[in-house]
């Protein structure tokens, strides 16, 4: 029987099977890239999370996978790729950055690698030696540390082994080091703010050869890390710090915009919630403000939409929920505001110091204190908790989620709760 014969001997497929088939397999990269977070708050860069199973009450009795007791010291946030947790940390007696890998299923440690062997640079007591959060595209983790007074910028592949290492460009600052890297298309971006001549750069992702590096327009230290965002067709690198907030174009680094101070030192991130900018900052002055991003040159008295002055906070990045902007302060009051007015809907103590950034979940902001309390609400004009989670242990870091699971770096251990897969 030939080809053609055989072929005409074959049943009609089901029609309906075969769309489903179809619907699935188009599906599939969407939820493999959700199950991940693949760096510094999460997907998007900004903390929220569309996982439907995670939890958003627990307690560990009930809903602790696992825990790996990590070793040394560090604020650095966990990532997750599919099988894969990945967590940097610092051994101080030794002076070693480690980088860890983590089976997800067991948190048992598939392999440690030390990084860099480096003398502990001077920071700020809340800082620590392994405060940058890696990211990772699939194929490499790309990890960032201070080696003395340099960026040093590495690549490793999933065996732990090292791919490339480069050291950018000089940095210093009394507070330590924390740039966290964003990946745009074949590249790797991180922030060089300092006091000394700031820059940015782009580095390839394969190589580590620079791209494009620019200057920032003043020296000061910041620790801000960039969102990328396309708005009404332009692609936007937007960050604040530096006195200033800006935006640059990710494939070339021009600049777009730019916003003059409005105060001098920013930490935490800002979001977007697809029609305004949000960020709260700072030092000396302390504030939030919502920005419209569709402006060119210098939009200083022109774009700021408002302007909050009540418990705004330095560290803790916040969220967008719809049209609500969250945030909690390093002292503990939350606040709940219109994203379109800047009316303040209320403003409530939730608990003691928070430093980790937030993150949203299933419509709901998640806040951790430093002594890992995590307070749930949902969003709206008056406040409503809906579940305090408690950790028993000191939190720096913030969560990462990942199909259906929780992962919370505490002073000692890695923890894993929600789902057991």
């Amino acid at each position: 029987m030939d080809c053609h014969s055989r072929q005409n001997t074959v049943e009609s497929p089901d029609i309906g099977k075969l769309v489903f088939l179809l619907l699935a397999f188009i599906s599939i990269p969407l939820v493999l890239g959700e199950s991940n977070w693949p760096g510094w708050r999460g997907p998007r860069g900004d903390g929220s999370s569309l996982d439907m199973n995670a939890p958003l009450k627990w307690n560990l009795e009930l809903n602790l996978v696992w825990k790996n007791k990590i070793p040394g010291r560090g604020h650095a946030s966990p990532i997750v790729w599919q099988n894969s947790v990945f967590i940097v940390t610092a051994i101080e007696e030794s002076r070693e950055r480690i980088l860890l890998c983590i089976d997800r299923e067991t948190g048992k440690t598939v392999w440690r690698e030390t990084i860099l062997t480096s003398p502990l640079e001077e920071m700020h007591w809340r800082n620590s030696y392994a405060s940058s959060t890696p990211v990772t595209d699939g194929n490499r983790i790309y990890v960032t540390f201070l080696d003395k007074d340099r960026m040093y910028v590495a690549a490793y592949d999933f065996e732990g082994r090292k791919v490339w290492e480069k050291r950018p460009g000089p940095f210093s600052s009394i507070h330590g080091y924390s740039s966290n890297p964003v990946l745009w298309k074949d590249t790797v971006i991180i922030n060089g703010d300092h006091d000394g001549d700031s820059y940015i750069i782009s580095l390839k992702k394969d190589t580590g050869e620079t791209v494009w590096k620019i200057d920032r327009p003043n020296r000061t230290r910041s620790y801000c890390t960039p969102i990328i965002r396309n708005i009404d067709g332009r692609d936007q690198l937007m960050l604040s710090g530096n006195m200033c907030v800006a935006s640059y174009d990710p494939d070339s680094g021009s600049r777009q915009w730019i916003m003059d101070g409005p105060t001098e030192q920013f930490v935490a991130s800002m979001v977007y919630n697809g029609t305004y900018l949000f960020m709260t900052c700072g030092w000396p002055e302390r504030f939030m403000l919502g920005i419209d991003p569709r402006g060119s040159g210098n939009v200083t008295n022109t774009h700021e939409v408002w302007r909050v002055f009540r418990d705004a906070s330095y560290v803790p990045s916040p969220v967008a929920i719809d049209n609500f902007f969250l945030v909690v302060s390093d002292k503990g009051k939350a606040s709940c505001i219109d994203g379109a007015s800047g009316e303040v809907y209320w403003n409530e103590k939730i608990g003691r110091e928070h430093g980790a950034s937030s993150v949203s979940l299933q419509g709901h902001a998640c806040f951790i204190s430093d002594t890992g309390d995590m307070t749930v609400i949902k969003p709206g004009k008056s406040i409503e908790i809906v579940a305090t989670n408690k950790l028993n242990e000191q939190v720096q870091a913030s969560p990462a989620i990942a199909n259906g699971q929780w992962f919370i770096r505490g002073s000692e251990h890695l923890y894993c709760i929600g789902q057991k897969r």
